[in-house]
């Protein structure tokens, strides 16, 4: 099964897919163990930032060594990636699927880069899945320090979403329902009820996706799902958990120099937050 038949097998049966990012080797093993120890797929991301600092190839490896070793699924996807040169590149170097987010432009440019990507990856893979995104994310991947709102022009319109997915051609649409990046100061109030009418606007072979996933109460993420929602993103909780693993290591064993020691402690901090995570979203023994 490719990652288009496991996301419509997450819609058919109300459950969600979990896509979490990495930046470093034992981040990857933390998420791909867990998903491992909990008999579900595995969706790993590189934003730019870390893809860049990773290595889209060296990311590729990664990925197929993990297949190799814990046999099973591991889907690789460039997440955020905000132009048609830096989507090309992961395109180029063999990931199994992109996030091209040209959503801070206008829409017609946002329909134009998305669909040249569309045709530029299906000729290079036709299994490869495409994500586009509509609807404007505020906010980053960290703890924020300020009040964010939503502005109701942020939000993506059930209608438009309909074109933008029939004129693209994408497999994966990117939604704005509330949700922002990063951990917010209060709590997130996701618009179900948008999720429900872009969900029965947009055709149901094309998945939904939720970003921006860390800092939203359960009760909202179990919600989202069973309006729709098949996949959804967590990066800043598995951010704050990793570093404050390697600080607390810091503070009782400021001596210590070996890297694979240090950071064991984090690497288990991931795993943790990433095995809640597809519990939360109901993954857990779906291959």
């Amino acid at each position: 099964m490719n990652l288009g038949d496991y996301l419509k097998k997450a819609l058919a049966e109300n459950w969600a897919t979990g896509h979490f990012n990495a930046s470093e080797s034992d981040q990857f093993r933390a998420i791909c163990e867990a998903a491992k120890d909990l008999n579900t797929i595995a969706i790993i991301g590189t934003s730019e930032g870390e893809a860049k600092h990773l290595g889209y190839f060296e990311a590729v490896a990664l990925r197929d060594a993990f297949r190799k070793e814990l046999g099973i699924p591991i889907f690789l996807n460039s997440d955020h990636h905000k132009s048609v040169e830096a989507a090309k590149k992961a395109v180029d170097a063999g990931y199994d699927s992109i996030h091209i987010d040209l959503s801070a432009e206008q829409y017609e440019k946002n329909v134009f880069g998305t669909k040249e990507i569309v045709e530029y990856a299906k000729n290079k893979n036709p299994q490869i899945s495409v994500e586009g995104e509509l609807g404007y994310l505020r906010g980053e991947s960290k703890i924020e320090k300020e009040k964010i709102t939503v502005k109701p022009e942020d939000l993506t319109n059930p209608d438009t979403a309909k074109d933008f997915v029939l004129s693209t051609g994408i497999n994966r649409l990117a939604i704005s329902v509330g949700n922002i990046h990063g951990i917010s100061m209060d709590e997130p109030a996701l618009d179900i009820d948008r999720i429900k009418k872009i969900r029965e606007a947009v055709p149901k072979n094309v998945a939904l996706v939720l970003h921006g996933g860390s800092g939203i109460p359960d009760g909202q993420i179990k919600a989202a799902i069973a309006a729709g929602i098949a996949n959804i993103h967590i990066n800043t909780d598995i951010r704050v958990a990793y570093a404050g693993a390697l600080r607390e290591e810091f503070s009782k064993n400021p001596d210590e120099v070996v890297p694979y020691k240090f950071d064991a402690s984090a690497r288990e901090a991931v795993k943790k937050i990433v095995k809640e995570k597809l519990i939360l979203f109901g993954a857990e023994n779906r291959i």
